[in-house]
């Protein structure tokens, strides 16, 4: 549900997407497991020694809630320098992903809910001004509301809460979406809704049960912030399919096929494909509930991605040009007309791609969030040779995930690499 990270995913294809984001989701693993080991024990095992920087004091716990260990580690351990390179290290991963936040709020603002809702007719030039605008509001909501939490006294652990609580109640049913053709639009809409009020009713509850109050403060503990999270998770799924079956209807996975291209330029047409679909590939198109889910969102990617390689007009005539005026000849092309971007042989690809990424799902939710973590959480006191194989392991997986995704890609993209180098001593005349 994090914008920023299936935004990456639009611009890539299906044979790429699926190991990266599987081979990730392993390697993130170490840094909330090997930083938070460290990082925290060397600030229980300096804390009341001199080399503390702030020594006799201790942090409080609003300190400790807010995140600033790491950098009161740092700068007792290697000074001030160290302390300013974490400051640009989480300057340039926040820039990143409010980059990626950005876009792919500004498309939804534009495409989603302007173009598709309020004026379909709209132009590409009109609806590009939109987006930009979205841009605009996105950026100054987050700043007002961060601004908000910090008036208000939030700290990093309650929106670490706060922030799966209001993020989960999308997962199934954006999973549903894709993957289930009797989910309902209205199950679409309602279930992560029902979900999230559930979630946050169990969040309040679980925080009065314990705490006695209900504040800032106290909605910073860490056990009725898993159970509104799992609330968030698991009930709309359960909403969205009982939803369905009780006011039923059936998607056409070839609804995906009218996504539409978006042109920023004022003399050229919107490209467009033929509209005759040769019956073989309109069987093929939606043969089975797998093909066809497949199908969709990988189409659904790409359209939302501005199709960079097949776009798929919306008017079986040519679009008219971007400019100011309204799309007069705006018409929604017949689904019998729509031509499917992707061969067998692709469609096969997704198939293939979507089994292993299901597979992994389950095996990757087992491992990570039942057999590792559940059997410790009881009363038990790390042995010395446990705790011995715990430092090491995460250190190991540390510089795993340092060698995934720093030097390999590197190695990966050294034909790209060394390309772009000789074209650079070339231009030179080096």
């Amino acid at each position: 549900m994090d914008t920023a990270f299936w935004q990456k995913s639009f611009a890539s294809e299906v044979q790429s997407t699926v190991p990266a984001y599987d081979i990730v989701s392993v390697v993130i693993i170490a840094v909330p497991w090997c930083t938070g080991t460290i990082v925290g024990l060397a600030a229980r095992a300096i804390e009341k020694t001199p080399v503390w920087c702030i020594y006799p004091t201790t942090l409080t716990d609003t300190q400790v809630n807010s995140g600033l260990v790491m950098p009161y580690v740092l700068m007792s351990l290697l000074g001030k320098g160290a302390t300013t390179g974490l400051l640009v290290l989480i300057f340039m991963a926040i820039t990143s992903t409010v980059s990626s936040s950005m876009i792919a709020v500004s498309s939804i603002i534009s495409q989603d809910w302007f173009r598709t809702y309020i004026n379909p007719r709209a132009s590409d030039r009109r609806t590009l001004q939109v987006s930009h605008w979205g841009v605009v509001f996105h950026g100054c909501f987050m700043a007002g509301f961060s601004i908000m939490l910090e008036y208000a006294g939030a700290t990093n652990n309650f929106s670490t809460y706060f922030r799966p609580i209001i993020a989960c109640p999308g997962i199934f049913p954006m999973m549903l979406t894709l993957l289930w053709s009797r989910q309902t639009k209205l199950a679409a809409i309602v279930a992560p809704i029902l979900g999230l009020l559930s979630g946050m009713a169990t969040w309040f509850a679980c925080t009065w049960h314990w705490s006695g109050a209900i504040n800032i403060d106290t909605l910073q503990d860490q056990v009725p912030g898993l159970y509104g999270a799992i609330v968030s998770f698991f009930s709309p799924a359960l909403y969205s399919v009982i939803i369905s079956l009780l006011y039923p209807s059936r998607f056409d996975w070839r609804e995906f096929l009218r996504i539409e291209l978006i042109e920023d330029n004022k003399s050229q047409p919107t490209s467009s494909l033929p509209s005759k679909l040769p019956s073989t590939e309109a069987v093929d198109a939606i043969d089975s509930h797998t093909s066809t889910s497949a199908d969709a969102a990988d189409t659904e990617k790409k359209g939302a991605a501005y199709l960079t390689s097949a776009p798929v007009s919306t008017s079986p005539e040519p679009s008219c040009p971007a400019d100011d005026g309204p799309r007069a000849n705006y018409r929604k092309q017949n689904l019998d007309d729509v031509v499917h971007p992707f061969s067998e042989a692709t469609i096969a690809d997704i198939n293939r791609w979507l089994r292993i990424a299901s597979v992994y799902f389950v095996v990757n939710v087992l491992v990570t969030v039942v057999l590792w973590p559940i059997p410790l959480y009881r009363d038990w006191i790390f042995t010395k040779s446990f705790f011995t194989g715990w430092v090491t392991m995460a250190l190991i997986w540390l510089w795993a995930a340092f060698f995934t995704v720093v030097v390999y890609p590197i190695y990966d993209g050294r034909h790209a690499i060394a390309k772009a180098v000789r074209g650079m001593r070339a231009e030179l005349g080096w």
